[in-house]
């Protein structure tokens, strides 16, 4: 059974332990392992960072644990890891090249990126969920990680911190896009996500489990479906301009002018078999994403 994880609070602990050497700076470091090859005596042991972590893969014979599973970087690619989250490197690795960024939230709590940094879904995906890149991305990728590189080695002066902070966001800019496009050449894989949400959704809707359990949440459903709740709801942004909660509300919405199409239920029937606790909730959602009421709805209907 795997014991506690070792907790890091700073990257230069991190750094002794896999002898790897001291950073430069103390809340950023950038690992070339080209150059430094971190120790394997810790290999299988998990580590909890309270830093954020990109790994970014040429090529890479082993697997890099990460919560449950693992990612399996033969082709290459990025791997997010944020604060507060367990990695582990396997026992297998051989070789790797590339290169490992951390850096401490710390480093840019007065910058806007503080409160911007959230935004990136990426950092909450799960292992099944990696940046895979073509090589002209990776040439992309690989020129900012130089480019960070080379201002760690630069004479620090009151422009250093600017700088690093502007390349992680350039960093993270081109890893948001990267996804979208991640997101669109997928398209097969990800409709087919899709299509299995809608069964599961229809399925939850045409029979009485919502009047016992309500509607389906974002975390269900993406639990469902195998995929982090962030990932499944950037994926469904990406494609259809929707959130998940958005596309739960739409299905539910759709349902809804079914069943009030139907004399023999009152709105107040519709409300509860739609899972609502209180008629009032489902009338103002339903207000919200047609313009107007149950009851105004109902009545068009008759009126055809």
């Amino acid at each position: 059974m795997q014991g506690q994880p070792v907790v890091f609070d700073t990257i230069s602990a991190l750094m002794e332990r896999v002898g790897l050497p001291s950073p430069l700076h103390p809340l950023i470091t950038l690992v070339n392992y080209d150059e430094n090859k971190p120790s394997l005596a810790d290999a299988g042991s998990q580590y909890l960072l309270h830093f954020y972590k990109i790994a970014f893969k040429l090529r890479f014979n082993g697997k890099a644990k990460y919560g449950p599973g693992s990612y399996d970087f033969r082709d290459g690619g990025l791997a997010f890891v944020g604060p507060n989250q367990i990695v582990q490197l396997s026992d297998d690795l051989e070789e790797h090249e590339g290169y490992a960024l951390y850096f401490h939230p710390d480093l840019f709590y007065k910058h806007p990126l503080a409160s911007r940094i959230h935004r990136y879904g990426f950092f909450s995906y799960s292992v099944s969920e990696a940046l895979f890149l073509s090589e002209k991305e990776k040439n992309v990728i690989k020129s900012v990680f130089e480019s960070i590189a080379t201002e760690l080695e630069t004479q620090t002066d009151h422009f250093s911190l600017n700088v690093l902070v502007s390349q992680i966001e350039l960093l993270l800019h081109h890893c948001d896009r990267f996804y979208n496009r991640q997101f669109l050449t997928r398209n097969v894989t990800h409709h087919d996500l899709i299509d299995q949400m809608n069964a599961f959704l229809n399925e939850r809707l045409n029979n009485e489990y919502a009047l016992v359990s309500g509607l389906p949440t974002a975390q269900e459903l993406a639990e469902q479906l195998k995929v982090s709740p962030r990932y499944l709801s950037d994926m469904l942004k990406s494609l259809t301009g929707q959130t998940t909660q958005q596309h739960i509300h739409l299905k539910m919405v759709e349902k809804a002018k079914e069943m009030l199409g139907s004399d023999r239920l009152t709105t107040a029937d519709v409300a509860y078999a739609l899972g609502f606790e209180h008629p009032q909730s489902f009338n103002k959602l339903f207000k919200q994403k047609t313009g107007m009421s149950p009851a105004v709805f109902r009545k068009l209907l008759n009126s055809n």
